[in-house]
């Protein structure tokens, strides 16, 4: 079986819902996959927006989801979760932030990647950010499954 990932928020290349962007409610949409490889241990996940000016702005990082969870709550970066380690972003948060093009762009894309790991935790310095977090975890992916949606300001 392939690693999937959905939401019930939005479908592959469909606009994101505007609450779960910085200028709505900024709402981390709910997820959930399936499909892991037997050897997972744990996930990791990554939001990035690949459309930004500057070049990829990562909007997201999370490790240590552990291996028998099948999903994210939605606002899971809001709660007191303590099996989750969230990685700074790049406004600089170690949360979720959402989209938030520069108005007068064309819809950007924002790709949600799960990695399903061979290690139980990723353990990095507080100062790291989503994208160093990334980095590391792509040596210990086992597989990966990804999530699309659009949003315009």
């Amino acid at each position: 079986m392939t690693l999937t990932l959905i939401s019930k928020a939005f479908a592959e290349d469909e606009p994101i819902p505007s609450k779960y962007a910085l200028d709505g409610e900024n709402m981390f949409p709910p997820l959930a996959w399936g499909g892991a490889p037997a050897k997972t241990q744990s996930f990791a996940l990554v939001v990035e927006d690949p459309d930004a000016p500057s070049g990829t702005f990562h909007h997201c990082g999370i490790a240590n989801i552990p291996a028998q969870w099948e999903a994210l709550a939605e606002s899971v970066d809001t709660m007191q979760e303590k099996a989750l380690r969230f990685y700074k972003n790049d406004f600089g948060n170690a949360r979720y932030d959402g989209p938030q093009p520069p108005s007068g762009d064309p819809p950007h894309r924002y790709i949600f990647r799960l990695a399903a790991l061979d290690v139980p935790r990723v353990t990095l310095p507080d100062a790291v950010g989503a994208e160093a977090m990334w980095q590391k975890v792509k040596k210990h992916m086992l597989a990966e499954a990804s999530l699309t949606g659009t949003y315009q300001s």
